[in-house]
């Protein structure tokens, strides 16, 4: 099947949706699928305000159709809500064209963080993006019933994965240094984290963080004690993170939380509040704590067996994602797609 994916979310970036991109577009090229990707980088782009590293197209609707066009895609998936995302759910509605979406990320919620935006107004706008799709795909059936809730139509469940043969337990936890218990926090180092949370609890050990952003600099200055690593990757991250003895996830916005998933195959529990994303993944008193005081959730978690942990997260795994979203899309009837690519060859 020849499938075009639009992202606005793309390499440089290192984030979760980027990673479930990768992995799905591998299990579709794997078993012979054709894909077309619509990218940041075939474009002219400024960088977001706040967040560099996030680049936004610009005026990008000719060029996206005439990628499109020429490529006469056989199913359209439409992955963000960005200006590649616009332009792409323009052409598909413009012609008629069914596509699928993806909730990768609670946008409303990240808006309000920085600008005065209401989430009723930044609801409205996510319903009129989403809801001309013929499938919405989420990663949790709590996140599928919050979004039914507010207004959201046809959604469906494309899950997460784990490399488990990257993220193992390691029998030697010596590359953190500091006074045991070591607790970690692992991710985008930015104010939507809600790393300052972790940072200030009062516990035992010592305290660390993985990872690089725009609140980096702010949290290094304002807590002193904690040690800060900054970006790792591959088995240097791996190692590290399998070196912890809790990992803190004290996120109040993600909608899923792929780390969660990298620490329990580390064999290293989690604590995190109870919302959507932890409690889909963490079992209570088996692969972590769920708990609305966060302390409370990271000391109890450090009694949990890597072997529990180990063993949810092998529940996990990337081929059934793959075939998740294969299923999930919606193939353009080939009659319905000669008659629209045609007449774009004769304009």
């Amino acid at each position: 099947m020849r499938i075009a994916l639009v992202t606005d979310a793309w390499h440089p970036q290192i984030n979760g949706v980027v990673r479930t991109l990768e992995k799905t577009i591998g299990w579709l090229r794997n078993r012979g699928h054709e894909v077309l990707i619509i990218e940041p980088s075939g474009f002219r782009t400024i960088p977001m305000p706040s967040y560099p590293e996030i680049r936004l197209s610009l005026f990008p609707g000719r060029k996206v159709a005439r990628m499109l066009d020429a490529f006469s895609p056989e199913a359209m998936h439409v992955s963000t809500e960005g200006p590649l995302g616009l332009a792409a759910r323009k052409y598909a509605t413009r012609h008629g064209l069914p596509f699928t979406t993806a909730y990768h990320t609670r946008f409303p919620e990240y808006m309000r963080k920085r600008l005065p935006i209401p989430l009723s107004i930044s609801y409205m706008w996510m319903r009129w993006f989403h809801n001309a799709a013929e499938r919405i795909m989420v990663s949790t059936e709590s996140l599928r019933s919050e979004l039914a809730d507010r207004g959201f139509r046809n959604l469906v469940i494309m899950s997460r994965g784990v490399d488990t043969e990257l993220f193992v337990p390691r029998e030697h936890k010596d590359l953190l240094d500091g006074e045991r218990p070591t607790f970690l926090y692992l991710g985008r180092v930015a104010i939507e984290k809600n790393i300052d949370a972790f940072l200030s609890l009062d516990l035992p050990g010592s305290k660390h963080v993985i990872g690089d952003g725009p609140a980096l600099h702010s949290l290094r200055k304002a807590h002193p004690d904690v040690s800060f690593h900054g970006y790792m990757s591959g088995s240097d991250l791996a190692g590290h993170l399998a070196s912890a003895d809790v990992m803190v996830f004290p996120s109040l916005t993600d909608t899923f939380g792929l780390v969660i998933l990298e620490a329990l195959a580390c064999g290293v529990p989690v604590a995190a509040y109870p919302v959507q994303g932890p409690v889909d993944i963490i079992e209570n008193g088996r692969s972590g704590f769920v708990d609305e005081n966060l302390r409370s959730a990271a000391v109890g978690a450090m009694y949990i067996s890597p072997e529990s942990c180990r063993a949810r997260a092998l529940e996990f795994s990337w081929d059934r994602v793959g075939q998740q979203f294969f299923e999930n899309l919606v193939p353009i009837r080939a009659a319905r797609r000669a008659a629209v690519f045609q007449s774009a060859s004769n304009d």
